[in-house]
């Protein structure tokens, strides 16, 4: 399979890449062999890690509504401090949806007429 990503009529072999010989520069190339101490092996295949929230008892996920934003927020709350650890869309996201539903909404009202009178 050909790793150009060209198209080619069918029937014409594509071109075959050889790989260069070592040159010099990779005969005077530095041991890469470490001591013991200072490998790392790869874990166990049952222990994978985890990347994720759901282990955690303190851990809740709630669905909030922003009415200035006129967005569903979906949050990932610590119960024990009541602090957000995770939210989507973010902050700034909210203040820009915000902002341009407040455009929106004063787009839509009907213009009233401006008093130039200065008599009165």
């Amino acid at each position: 399979m050909s790793t150009d990503f060209s198209i080619r009529p069918v029937g014409i072999p594509a071109p075959v890449q050889i790989a260069p010989t070592p040159g010099p520069a990779a005969n005077e190339a530095v041991q890469t062999d470490l001591p013991a101490s200072q490998t790392v092996s790869a874990s166990e295949a049952g222990a994978g890690a985890r990347n994720d929230l759901q282990h955690n008892e303190n851990i809740s996920r709630q669905v909030v509504f922003d009415q200035a934003a006129a967005s569903f927020v979906f949050q990932v709350v610590n119960d024990k401090t009541d602090a957000v650890v995770n939210q989507f869309p973010d902050e700034a996201m909210l203040r820009r949806r915000a902002y341009f539903h407040a455009l929106d909404l004063s787009k839509s009202e009907p213009s009233r007429p401006v008093n130039t009178d200065v008599s009165a």
